[in-house]
């Protein structure tokens, strides 16, 4: 695949993570053209035929994603993108690329629901479902990019760790992200990290298709290479062979959950900024985390000891790192969401009672202005606003 020569351009978030999935290997790619999402596959188009690269305009986001599924198990990177109607759709092949170990990546570009709500505009609507979407229980993977060169960037790593942990991984962007026109450095081809999954180092007569290695990710054979696997939703024994067996179900799903659990100090990432000495953290993430690091600022301009911690990961969530903050000095979170609360539960969970927890919500249509966040700031000071949930 032909990368974009190495240096400075300005482009536009969507632009950036198709530019992004080209320089990671990304030769195929199944979407269905959504607001605010559908820039990603008109990059593509416009790219894949001078990459040699698979393009699908699908009839609809339920067969875009299995025909990535599919293309994926014919060894092929594969990618497709969509906003929260088409995400929705996507939800039970999500859980059949989790349950079939398949990796892929899926572009969520947010903006304002629920059902059609707001086409063209912002929002963080759909954070819960990246996690809980799919029914059942499994482990997931989901990057939530603040700028155009994150978009290129972590592009990258969604496709690496879909491919070094086996499983659809979710890049959840918004609109502003997604829209904003930025300076992105594209570094050169060797200077990139990228991963391609494991492959089988036995005999196809000795091959079990879902025995896992130490790192509990099984070796993948694709379709053509002379092993015999069995592709299946069902509960599934190492040999890729249906069980309804109770210890069959536990094994595989207790393995789904701490292949992403257990390998989490490898998976996760976060920002802080002046964390040091705060009684009040910020948690933003997206788009709002570029308003929060303003509102730090000018709180610390006025005397407020306030510092961010931003995900960068929202799935696994650093729920250790705001254990911690909670002993040690931090007297409360405010969360700055662009919903009516979705990752302020996870820090309310987190800290355990241990400080309090405040929300600064926003229903969708505009980001946070550093102003808004900062008036919370001064309210919760004063008392003037409870804490979440009391």
């Amino acid at each position: 695949m032909s990368v974009m020569k190495e240096g400075t351009y300005f482009m536009d978030g969507n632009t950036a993570c198709a530019e992004g999935a080209i320089a990671a290997g990304c030769s195929f790619f199944a979407g269905y053209p959504i607001t605010p999402a559908s820039e990603i596959l008109e990059r593509i188009a416009q790219r894949f035929p001078e990459l040699h690269g698979s393009y699908l305009q699908m009839e609809d986001e339920l067969a875009s994603i299995a025909a990535i599924l599919g293309a994926s198990w014919a060894g092929r990177k594969a990618m497709t993108a969509t906003s929260g109607p088409g995400f929705s759709l996507m939800m039970e092949n999500y859980g059949l690329g989790l349950m079939t170990e398949t990796p892929c990546v899926i572009v969520n570009v947010m903006r304002g629901g629920p059902s059609t709500g707001l086409p063209t505009k912002v929002a963080q609507g759909d954070v819960n479902q990246t996690r809980w979407g799919t029914h059942g229980d499994v482990g997931v993977v989901v990057y939530a990019p603040s700028s155009p060169q994150e978009m290129f960037d972590m592009t990258i790593q969604a496709f690496n760790t879909a491919e070094k942990y086996r499983l659809p991984v979710i890049l959840l962007s918004d609109e502003m992200v997604a829209h904003m026109t930025e300076k992105v450095e594209i570094p050169s081809k060797e200077d990139m990290v990228i991963m391609d999954r494991k492959k089988p180092r036995v005999p196809p007569s000795e091959f079990m298709p879902y025995c896992p290695d130490e790192d509990l990710v099984p070796p993948m054979a694709n379709a053509g290479e002379g092993y015999s696997v069995h592709v299946t939703g069902l509960t599934h024994d190492e040999q890729g062979h249906p069980s309804v067996d109770e210890r069959t179900q536990n094994m595989l799903v207790t393995r789904l959950i701490d292949k992403i659990r257990k390998n989490a100090d490898d998976i996760l990432d976060y920002d802080e900024y002046k964390i040091e000495d705060a009684d009040m953290i910020i948690v933003a993430y997206g788009s709002v985390y570029r308003s929060a690091v303003e509102a730090v600022d000018m709180a610390r301009d006025k005397g407020y000891k306030v510092g961010l911690l931003r995900p960068k990961t929202i799935w696994p969530f650093p729920e250790d790192r705001i254990y911690d903050l909670a002993r040690k000095g931090t007297d409360a979170f405010l969360v700055a969401e662009i919903n009516f609360g979705q990752i302020v539960f996870e820090v309310e969970r987190c800290t355990a009672g241990a400080c309090r927890t405040y929300l600064a919500p926003k229903m969708g249509g505009s980001i946070h202005t550093p102003e808004e966040i900062f008036d919370r700031i001064v309210a919760i000071d004063k008392g003037e606003i409870p804490p979440f949930k009391e």
